[in-house]
């Protein structure tokens, strides 16, 4: 079987691996040159996973062409920026009825579309999938034990999906609920990041105790008003990935919140964390939302004020210990 793993940062990398050690073909696309030939010559991401060796049937390729001719599944892991332009690339090539899964996690600024809706829209011809839960790369890359959902409308396709990526280190759920399991993967973003502020300006395992608890219940009410299953975010892409992006130095979400609790800006914030950020697009896309939908979320209102607004950290955390008095 031939599989197309589109964007080579860590987590289309890692993809990359697992699904090579399950014997599949694997062509791996850059949307640099020069990034590619660079991953085909050392056969290792030296900048985004280094010291993971590429199993010998990788092919790194720049040629979208060439990776998506005849693959049986095409696999996504574009940052939420970059998807819309690396859609309309892709569509040329996506044949009537081909098989897509989104790996990526975030939301459409301005359109504030979820991904999935992006790529239909550039895509209709596809048939697509979602696929989200704690996972970071670096451990789903040396085969630590890990779980993730999939889900569709097409019950066909998200079988698929699990029998394509299931082993005995990473078990796959199916599931029916598109929009919940793609806006707990984006919108946790936003809390790991005022985890990491949390962390940043020294406060404890209660304080994030809170605010993972409180997010959920923020993700929650706009994910129902938007059309998902309250339950969904009970499962592993919802408070299962909040737990895991809100407590571990993998997160680049959290690392970056923890900058910021010290004092950094949010351009040197960037820069040292070197990676792409969803939650910082992510609270934007989530405060329009709760905007649009009517939904009461004071925690992304703060995280907001902070990344946009040049509000103090330890301000947005007394603005929310002191809003009036309510019920749970």
């Amino acid at each position: 079987m031939k599989i197309s793993v589109i964007g080579s940062g860590s987590w289309g990398t890692a993809i990359a691996v697992l699904l090579a050690r399950h014997g599949y073909e694997v062509f791996l696309w850059s949307y640099l040159r020069e990034e590619s030939e660079r991953l085909s010559a050392d056969r290792e991401n030296k900048e985004f996973l280094p010291g993971i060796s590429f199993p010998e049937n990788i092919y790194c390729s720049p040629d979208m062409e060439e990776c998506i001719r005849d693959a049986e599944l095409i696999v996504t892991v574009v940052p939420s920026p970059a998807t819309r332009v690396t859609a309309k690339k892709m569509s040329a090539f996506v044949q009537e009825g081909q098989k897509m899964v989104n790996l990526s996690k975030g939301l459409e600024e301005g359109t504030l579309l979820r991904l999935s809706e992006v790529y239909r829209e550039e895509i209709p011809q596809a048939r697509i999938a979602v696929m989200s839960g704690p996972s970071h790369a670096e451990e789903v890359s040396i085969g630590l034990p890990t779980t993730n959902v999939v889900a569709s409308e097409d019950q066909a396709l998200a079988q698929m999906v699990q029998d394509v990526f299931m082993d005995d280190v990473f078990r796959v759920y199916t599931g029916t609920d598109m929009i919940g399991v793609e806006l707990g993967g984006a919108l946790k973003n936003v809390i790991a990041l005022c985890a990491g502020i949390s962390d940043g300006l020294g406060y404890g395992d209660n304080t994030k105790a809170a605010l993972m608890t409180r997010g959920l219940a923020e993700i929650t009410r706009l994910g129902v008003k938007m059309g998902a299953d309250a339950e969904t975010f009970s499962g592993l892409s919802g408070i299962g990935d909040l737990i895991v992006t809100c407590t571990s130095m993998h997160s680049r979400n959290r690392r970056a919140g923890i900058l910021l609790g010290k004092g950094k800006s949010l351009e040197e914030t960037l820069q040292e964390v070197h990676m792409v950020v969803e939650g910082v697009n992510t609270t934007n896309a989530a405060f329009a939302l709760s905007k649009k939908y009517g939904i009461e979320m004071p925690i992304v209102e703060q995280a907001h004020a902070i990344l946009y607004e040049g509000k103090n950290a330890k301000e947005a955390v007394f603005s929310l210990m002191t809003r009036d008095r309510t019920s749970e």
